[in-house]
């Protein structure tokens, strides 16, 4: 009997101990993130913020009707659609290539690497310099006998976003899929061999699975960077860029501006709904992928 008692008083002082380390980080939360979330919701669902009148859904509605935000949605859509994938499939590419032999892979992975410690400003200045309409590229292209383009200012400039995305996270996406390549079981793909394994069945059926977990958290960095794509595209054409470069972000920018607090706080919980959808199928698609490697 003083056994269990001993042992609910040490469980009872582990949780108050771990409670006590928790509760700075929990009261940052919702003084940050919980308590703002809420005033958001609370702010959607009316007509001003100084009167209060209650109206509803009738903010969604007109937000939903609004051709700048179904604008900046379906750029935004096409470009995660885009860049998204693209970013997840070349890193793996990328970190099971330099995880086999080849000459200079130290010196590849620090190439690769290199995006992360440039600063943005000078990253867009040089697409400036490669993707104006007198820019290096037209002129490159001209050498061909092809006629200039307007790349930041036609339907090219999703390319344009696509190839400085993917140059942007390839690195750090690559980094994190080579510690994951090397917490694969090396046993298991031997048996697999050892039984007539091709290397396509073992990659599908073994690699993959065990990568699943990385790849879902890739694929959710991955879209929320492609989500945070404002600042170069700002700084590349300003707050109205050409109708394909205009994303959520300028929209969410611009209704800041205008002070229209309402269709902003609408935008946002319909915006944080989309990603809990996205992010929710990810998880059941991974959690169904991997649970026979998790048990």
């Amino acid at each position: 009997m003083q056994t269990m008692d001993a042992r609910r008083k040490r469980k009872l002082k582990e949780s108050i101990i771990s409670w006590g380390w928790l509760t700075p980080s929990l009261i940052g939360v919702a003084i940050f993130f919980i308590i703002p979330f809420c005033v958001i919701i609370y702010y959607s669902v009316l007509d001003n913020v100084y009167f209060a009148n209650f109206v509803g859904l009738k903010n969604y509605i007109s937000l939903l009707q609004n051709t700048s935000f179904l604008r900046s949605l379906r750029n935004t859509a096409i470009f995660s659609g885009i860049s998204v994938p693209l970013s997840v499939v070349i890193s793996l590419w990328m970190a099971f290539a330099l995880n086999s032999r080849i000459p200079g892979k130290s010196w590849l992975r620090s190439c690769f690497l290199c995006p992360l410690m440039v600063p943005i400003a000078s990253v867009v200045l040089v697409w400036q310099v490669i993707f104006h309409y007198h820019g290096t590229l037209n002129q490159v292209t001209a050498l061909f006998g092809f006629a200039p383009v307007d790349w930041l200012k036609s339907s090219w400039s999703y390319m344009v976003l696509t190839v400085m995305f993917l140059w942007k996270t390839l690195g750090y996406n690559m980094i994190l899929f080579m510690s994951a390549i090397a917490g694969i079981p090396q046993d298991i793909i031997e048996v697999a061999e050892l039984e007539g394994a091709n290397s396509f069945y073992t990659f599908l059926h073994i690699k993959l699975r065990y990568l699943s977990p990385t790849i879902l958290f890739v694929t959710i960095l991955s879209i929320i960077s492609s989500f945070k794509m404002f600042r170069e595209v700002y700084l590349l054409s300003g707050n109205y860029p050409y109708e394909t470069m205009y994303l959520l972000q300028h929209f969410m920018n611009n209704t800041f501006e205008s002070t229209d607090y309402q269709k902003l706080s609408s935008a946002a919980i319909l915006l944080a709904v989309i990603m809990i959808i996205i992010i929710g199928i990810l998880f059941l698609a991974e959690r169904k992928y991997g649970k026979d490697v998790e048990e």
